[in-house]
């Protein structure tokens, strides 16, 4: 049997590799501009990698619990919400200029991903790369000798990954909405077999259950309880209510 739920496959996604370009590019900035021994490293450090090490535990989370998934992508958000707050905090307590968003230095780092596209005439995108590649594109403001410049660009980083995982969360809660967690989704699979299993078993002698002529599931062997036809019986398709096939005995 094939999971309900599909996981893993995180590597791929456009938030877990601006989420790992955040963390080095942290590493770095605390290692190169901030005490060792300093409280604030420690947090900065961590909030970075639980951003990124929480979207990997989500994924993989995901073919056992949509709450579990949920839940760990928020933390991941959270965290790089307050790795944000560090920095703007670093630049503020030494009075360092914050990028405005509309400015030409935010909108190039912003351009990475774009300008890459327009560049390669292979189509491929920075979701290709491996991890030291895509760190190369942004490598002029993450490298640069002025803690200003590195800040504001991670700060960029971070605006982009908050909007991916926003988008991802938005898209779970949906599709949990829609289609139920795993629980209920596995509560429905056991109620099908149960009914395959009890239309073989009640089947007439030598009649196999037929396809539902709806939707192809397993049908059922079931009583009409009222009307001109109470008391018979015919298949009925076991997705019931969502599918209503029916076929004569």
């Amino acid at each position: 049997m094939s999971k309900l739920r599909p996981s893993g496959g995180y590597r791929q996604t456009a938030s877990f590799q601006t989420a790992t370009i955040i963390y080095d590019a942290t590493y770095w900035f605390c290692e190169r501009f901030l005490d060792s021994r300093s409280r604030t490293v420690d947090q900065m450090v961590q909030a970075a990698r639980s951003g990124r090490q929480n979207i990997a535990e989500g994924s993989r989370a995901a073919a056992a619990s949509s709450q579990t998934e949920l839940r760990l992508m928020n933390v991941a958000r959270a965290s790089l919400e307050e790795l944000l707050l560090d920095y703007e905090d670093y630049l503020r307590h030494r009075r360092l200029p914050l990028w405005d968003p509309r400015s030409g230095e935010a909108s190039a780092v912003r351009a990475v991903p774009r300008v890459f596209r327009r560049d390669r005439s292979d189509r491929s995108d920075l979701t290709d790369l491996s991890d030291q590649e895509r760190y190369a594109l942004y490598v002029r403001w993450l490298d640069h000798e002025d803690p200003a410049v590195r800040a504001n660009a991670i700060i960029c980083l971070i605006h982009q990954a908050n909007y991916l995982l926003d988008r991802q969360i938005a898209a779970l809660e949906a599709a949990f909405i829609e289609g139920g967690g795993y629980s209920e989704q596995l509560a429905t699979e056991r109620l099908k077999k149960r009914e395959r299993d009890r239309a073989v078993q009640t089947a007439p002698t030598g009649q196999k259950a037929p396809d539902c002529p709806q939707c192809s599931s397993l049908m059922a062997l079931r009583t009409a309880k009222s009307g001109k036809n109470a008391g018979s019986q015919f298949w009925g398709c076991v997705s019931y209510p969502d599918c209503k096939g029916t076929a004569p005995l």
